[in-house]
């Protein structure tokens, strides 16, 4: 697993208006990927954007796009993601008839596999995979919405993949996402995350200087 910490910011905090423009100041500000929140309204009680505002604003930065999907069923869009400009693609293991499947189908199109874990969805869910896929998500919010308050009971979860990942000998990132803030985001890295999402903090917090809160996070 990486020791260099990385941040992700989620831009389902950001000016829709000018979304592109967003994502331009992200990478300026130092952010390593961009985190794109994707929801059905079915999987999950809320919808967001599609492929095709991924790939328009695909042009507007290099940074990696990582593109978590809470829809189902989710075999039916990696195709569409993928080509949009993804380059992890990260999907809830409820969301599919096959975990194998749907990581094959993933890495057919080149791109980075995540697995994301809910607040009560179990390490035995995904245990038997982590040899093949490249980062686990673990949520600590209900997936659906921004703003949430972070659940500090998910960092035992946290605590026990990086055990799981060090006794193996795994490369594999560990993110968190859900209410991370300047407080709770040095008890996620201590807990093993070296991924952390954040978005209301990034882009609101300090008047919106995403630097300064980029920047902030990663040295918390």
């Amino acid at each position: 697993m990486a020791s260099s910490i990385k941040i992700s910011p989620s831009i389902l905090s950001c000016d829709f208006s000018k979304i592109g423009k967003e994502v331009e100041a992200l990478e300026k500000a130092g952010a390593d990927y961009i985190h794109v929140d994707v929801m059905d309204g079915h999987f999950v009680p809320n919808l967001t954007i599609g492929p095709d505002v991924i790939k328009n604003i695909r042009p507007c930065s290099r940074k990696v796009f990582d593109v978590h999907l809470m829809i189902s069923p989710v075999d039916n869009y990696i195709q569409q993601f993928a080509e949009a400009g993804a380059d992890i693609i990260t999907f809830h293991p409820e969301a599919t008839k096959s975990i194998k499947k749907t990581i094959d189908l993933i890495k057919k199109y080149k791109k980075k596999v995540g697995i994301s874990l809910k607040p009560k969805s179990g390490i035995s869910l995904i245990k038997d995979y982590l040899s093949q896929i490249d980062l686990v998500l673990v949520m600590s919010v209900e997936p659906g919405f921004a703003g949430q308050k972070f659940m500090p009971e998910v960092l035992p979860k946290l605590k026990e993949l990086k055990d799981i990942i060090k006794r193996n000998n795994l490369s594999i990132d560990l993110e968190i996402d859900g209410g991370i803030n300047f407080e709770n985001s040095k008890i996620a890295k201590d807990a093993g995350a070296n991924v952390l999402v954040s978005g209301s903090t990034i882009f609101k917090q300090n008047n919106g200087d995403l630097k300064k809160n980029i920047d902030l996070l990663r040295q918390n």
